[in-house]
């Protein structure tokens, strides 16, 4: 049973949350970053790119004691305030597509994650979790939620139902034209029922964030060996987590870009094909595949439907039905000869958001070969795969919210 616990959030001032809030790090472009930090001293970017002030490059143990420092100076400076109480966050994102997401900002637990009542759908690598483990250690913070989705709970939606009814703590709307709402949930009653209901749910799945909840998992072992007195209450045995419920998870597709046609021909590359697809050229009209198992291809000036010729292939597991493993198993590696998903360079990967018409662009201006585009899988499809405990191929989903950095901070 999921054990998902409030606590004393670090968070800007009312004034100020409009300001600090950012995308993820890797989101923006050099030139934004800069621009970002060069005009708003309170963004949350100049604590994650501490080196930005002496105009440097800076990695590994040096940068992690620096991104500290700046924490601590926004703290000192009291950009950044805590509460007095332990609280869950209610938290609503409205898109400019007019998409609601709503859910609650808590504190999950490394032990559930450890022993499978938080599970997990994507691979992660041993460096990149170890890497994140050491970057936490030394600045002792989440500063962006992991993504999890729950199954739907009536009395989970009614507190936040209720909570959302006063005025929001924080409101404000980004450039991109998402407005972001936060409620706070400090009251003995409503905590007590939002725990007992979370108490109640079998098994939470993580959305997006796979490496940061292992690394937080890494993280609280190392702690734990190295504290005599651990109780299993410390702060360290948790990790800020979003919580929304699966009819809130927005999923799209990752489409693949495959720069040749591993020295086959036009012709050669579609007979192959055929063997698993029955193919339809469907000229300049942009195909979107409509359902699982169907998939567009762009090649040479051209759409093609593709569909999985059932006889020709075996569902053994839930992953097997999956198409992003359905196409690695039928054309990336035995005909394209893409081994590795994570490391070969003659793949890119582009998520449903972009438009069709992004593929064949890329294509038309000769940087790929070849475009193929999938229909994005659902949330019974991650969940069926997660609980027999397999793991998707690389960039299968595309999930949204994507959440803001610095809103709120858990310590540990």
């Amino acid at each position: 049973m999921a054990k998902i616990n409030p606590f004393k959030a670090i968070r800007p001032t009312r004034d100020k949350v409009n300001l600090v809030a950012s995308r993820s790090y890797q989101s923006y472009t050099p030139f934004e970053r800069d621009s970002r930090m060069d005009y708003n001293p309170y963004s949350f970017l100049h604590i994650v790119n501490p080196g930005y002030k002496y105009q440097k490059q800076i990695a590994g143990e040096e940068r992690y004691k620096l991104v500290r420092n700046r924490y601590l100076e926004f703290k000192e400076d009291h950009i950044f305030m805590q509460d007095d109480r332990p609280s869950y966050y209610v938290y609503k994102i409205v898109n400019r597509e007019q998409e609601t997401f709503c859910g609650i900002i808590a504190a999950a637990s490394t032990e559930d994650y450890e022993n499978d009542v938080i599970k997990k759908h994507e691979d992660t690598i041993e460096y990149r979790e170890n890497t994140f483990k050491e970057y936490l250690k030394t600045v002792g913070f989440n500063a962006e939620p992991v993504l999890l989705t729950y199954p739907d709970n009536e009395e989970i939606a009614a507190i936040i139902s209720k909570t959302v009814q006063a005025r929001a703590e924080y409101e404000f709307t980004t450039t991109n034209r998402d407005t972001h709402y936060l409620w706070k949930i400090d009251d003995e009653k409503s905590i007590l029922s939002i725990q007992n209901a979370f108490s109640a749910i079998e098994t939470i799945y993580i959305a997006d964030g796979h490496h940061r909840s292992a690394s937080s998992y890494l993280l609280s072992q190392d702690l734990k060996e190295n504290n005599n007195n651990h109780q299993g209450d410390e702060a360290y045995n948790f990790f800020m987590s979003y919580l929304i419920p699966e009819s809130d998870l927005k999923i799209y597709e990752f489409n693949r870009l495959v720069k040749d046609l591993n020295g086959l021909t036009k012709e050669e590359f579609l007979i192959q094909l055929d063997e698993w697809f029955r193919i339809e050229n469907r000229g300049i009209e942009a195909y979107k595949p409509s359902k699982s198992h169907h998939f567009s291809m762009y090649l040479d000036g051209e759409f093609y439907s593709l569909y999985l010729r059932k006889t020709s292939y075996e569902f053994t597991n839930a992953l097997e039905e999956l198409d992003a493993q359905i196409l690695y198993k039928t054309v990336l590696k035995p005909i394209l000869s893409i081994q590795d998903l994570r490391t070969d360079t003659r793949i890119e990967y582009s998520h449903g958001k972009n438009d069709i018409i992004s593929i064949k662009s890329r294509v038309d201006n000769k940087e790929f070969k070849v475009g193929f585009g999938l229909f994005p899988a659902s949330v019974e499809e991650i969940k069926k795969i997660a609980d027999e405990g397999l793991t998707m191929p690389p960039k299968s989903t595309y999930i949204e919210p994507k959440l803001r950095s610095g809103i709120t901070i858990y310590e540990f």
